[in-house]
């Protein structure tokens, strides 16, 4: 089966670089889901309910643009085009800096700003945006 991302992108677009949701920010549900696993599945739910999170949740940036998208059942994708970002915001709380995970947001032209939370390693995210803006604008 493919990805979403790979069946969005178009002729002749290329990922340049592939994030991921961090199972840090999901510890509490982690914890407590191995602490419910006795009691009448709860514990169970929990833990599927991160694991799809996880594997569910797709964060790419190609030459052309930013694509995140959230959801098995019901999708909810975002598509942000390369020339119409103005900058790019990494928050990281104390916790986040040490496990490497944070908030990125994406302000575009006109003011709009598209959060995307909870994702590994956002300093790279955003490095990686910065490399492929840099290459798109010649």
């Amino acid at each position: 089966m493919t990805s979403y991302t790979d069946r969005v992108l178009t002729e002749g677009e290329h990922v340049v670089y592939h994030a991921r949701v961090s199972l840090w920010n999901q510890a509490g549900s982690i914890f407590l889901g191995i602490l419910l696993l006795p009691v009448f599945g709860i514990g169970l739910i929990l833990l599927l309910r991160v694991w799809l999170t996880y594997r569910t949740t797709e964060l790419a940036i190609t030459d052309k643009r930013i694509i995140a998208k959230r959801g098995i059942l019901h999708h909810s994708s975002m598509e942000l085009r390369l020339d119409k970002i103005e900058s790019i915001q990494v928050d990281q709380p104390l916790l986040g800096r040490l496990l490497n995970y944070g908030a990125v947001t994406l302000a575009g032209t006109g003011g709009d700003k598209t959060p995307i939370e909870s994702i590994s390693d956002p300093v790279e995210f955003q490095k990686q945006f910065t490399t492929a803006v840099n290459r798109s604008r010649g």
